[in-house]
């Protein structure tokens, strides 16, 4: 058997198996996690349902026990003759909505003396039966809850006892009809839209409240949920009974009171259908089977493309070698791969790599070599006529009928030669740079006399240079000389690239934190987004002409004072160059 049919049996062999228990697995660990999850689920809901339903009836019965304690209550010893009583009920009924369909204050021998609604005055009221009117103790009395008999429970009556205030005996009772629907709501909130079901069983195991689907099935006041309650276990798994037809999960939960509320005795069930519930897993063991299916097609498919592509590491890399010999220049490295010929490959490329940065690095120290040599040439050279400029200024500087601008233009002449000179000797000595000699310096008055060097040059191109805002104090503690130059470079940049009538705006302004900001914006094609960060590179240019020296040296001398150049858009539409510089070079450390 050949090595392609050998890897293929062996792919499909081993994907099948790991798939077929990795799935198997899965299932069964999704199923008892799902169960858990429900069960907690459960669990947590039948708590907080029966929770709610103790605190609705505590606030009902804190409601009953508080009205029959108040002193209009008395009113009964005189049969309420000035309706004082019947009013207080109606505004009661009527504050709190639908809460109450009826009150009614009912004499010892079952009369009614005052109502809520006024025709069931005068008329007899029958008491609850006492089968159906168990006892609730309150810390203040006793209110017994009447429910009927019926299954289309919607209202329960409750009864609590009314005492006169300064002798012995009761004055009756008050009665209040409860809207028993506020309770249905709640457990069909508490149902929801996933299948279950909520029921809340009495002391009796009679389902005194139920949610949607236990109403429509007519089990309301009926006791077929009765052995459910007091169950081993919090949840628990039971056969199919009035509810449904399947197995049920039924979380349950006792009435623990709520407040000064002790229990009632009531249990609160919510149940759901088992395959309700496993639904999702049901519907998990199809995508099972379907993804079996997809490992299966895609073991197979594996396996042919490995067998075929076993030997295309050995194809990449020899390709990758002849590229390199015939264009002398790596391009993309072959894709990686396992075991020895992924380790020749690697071992190759980065080979490859080294000879290249090798071959970078040794052009690179060419063209410094060749700086260099240019540096010395240029300095001989260049330091000669310097020299001569000098001294003629000097000469010229002793004539006596030189204007005072001439006088100006010649100290511009002696100054700036000077600074050529310095330049020339700090290019022989660019291994150990002239450290930066810091002093006070008003950057409004510097840039003043950058612009007035200029001005000729400036005035010959069209361009108009101007000021912008200024900040309320410029001085800076820099190398005035190094600042020059920053000034002069970006300057000169903005002059050789603007057309004629072309504007650059020089401002600054206060950036906080003891540093001051300076703004060189000009109305020229601007920089590319792209070629932003490149123009502080050496040897990097865009002007013809250029040499891409002036912003690395700008950057330089901006960076050894502590501070920060960049490029980007001006208002004017044009390049802007921001510089923020420290105020003292204590601040900048």
């Amino acid at each position: 058997m050949s090595i392609r049919k050998t890897l293929l049996v062996a792919f499909v062999s081993v994907g099948l198996a790991s798939a077929a228990l990795l799935s198997g697995l899965a299932f069964i660990q999704a199923r008892q996690a799902l169960q858990a999850e429900i069960e907690r689920s459960l669990d947590v809901q039948a708590k907080v349902v029966s929770a709610e339903v103790d605190k609705m009836m505590f606030e009902r019965l804190q409601n009953a026990v508080t009205w029959s304690r108040l002193d209009i209550m008395q009113d009964m010893q005189v049969r309420d003759v000035d309706k004082r009583l019947s009013q207080f009920l109606a505004d009661l009924r009527s504050g709190y909505g639908d809460v109450y369909s009826q009150l009614c204050a009912v004499d010892p021998q079952g009369l009614v003396l005052s109502s809520s609604n006024a025709a069931l005055v005068g008329s007899p009221m029958a008491g609850p039966a006492a089968s159906s009117a168990p006892i609730v103790r309150t810390p203040y009395a006793e209110v017994s809850l009447a429910f009927p008999s019926q299954s289309e429970l919607r209202s329960v009556e409750m009864s609590v006892p009314v005492h006169a205030a300064f002798r012995e005996g009761s004055l009756g009772t008050l009665r209040l009809q409860l809207d028993w629907s506020r309770v249905g709501e709640v457990l069909d909130q508490a149902a929801g839209a996933e299948g279950r079901m909520v029921a809340v069983l009495d002391g009796q195991g009679r389902m005194i409240a139920g949610s949607a689907e236990l109403r429509r099935n007519g089990m309301l006041m009926g006791t077929a949920l009765a052995g459910w309650r007091h169950p081993s276990r919090a949840v628990m798994i039971r056969p199919g009974a009035g509810p449904g037809d399947s197995e049920l999960i039924v979380g349950t939960a006792e009435s623990r009171g709520y407040a000064a509320l002790g229990s009632l005795g009531w249990t609160t069930l919510v149940i759901q259908p088992v395959d309700l519930a496993f639904a999702p897993i049901h519907r998990m063991s199809i995508g099972f089977l379907a993804l079996f299916g997809l490992i299966l097609l895609c073991t197979v498919l594996t396996a042919i493309w490995v067998s075929r592509k076993i030997a295309e590491p050995i194809v990449a890399l020899t390709a990758f070698a002849r590229g390199y010999v015939r264009e002398k220049a790596h391009g993309a490295p072959p894709p990686a791969g396992s075991g020895e010929v992924g380790e020749l490959s690697e071992a190759f490329v980065s080979m490859v790599r080294d000879i290249a940065e090798s071959q970078q690095q040794l052009v690179r120290a060419s063209k410094l070599a060749v700086v260099g040599e240019m540096s010395a040439v240029i300095a001989h050279e260049v330091r000669t006529p310097l020299g001569i400029l000098r001294s003629s200024a000097q000469i010229l500087r002793r004539e006596k009928h030189i204007s005072r601008d001439g006088l100006e233009l010649l100290g511009f002449i002696e100054s700036e030669t000077e600074r050529l000179n310095r330049l020339v000797s700090a290019m022989l000595d660019t291994a150990r740079p002239r450290a930066a000699s810091y002093s006070e310096v008003d950057l409004h008055a510097l840039m003043r006399e950058c612009v007035a060097m200029l001005a000729g040059q400036a005035e010959a191109r069209g361009v108009v240079v101007s000021e912008g805002p200024l900040a309320a104090d410029a001085t800076i503690q820099c190398d005035k000389e190094q600042m020059t130059q920053v000034l002069l470079n970006i300057l000169m940049n903005g002059l050789q690239i603007l057309k004629n009538g072309g504007r650059i705006e020089v401002s600054t302004h206060d950036a906080g934190a003891g540093r001051l900001r300076i703004d060189v914006a000009d109305d020229g094609p601007g920089i590319d987004p792209a070629e932003r960060n490149r123009v502080f590179e050496a040897f990097f240019f865009q002007r013809e002409g250029g040499i891409g020296l002036g912003l690395a040296i700008v950057q330089q001398i901006i960076a050894a004072h502590g501070g920060e150049i960049e490029a980007a858009q001006s208002a004017l539409g044009g390049a802007l160059f921001r510089i923020e510089l420290p105020r003292t070079q204590g601040e900048a450390a």
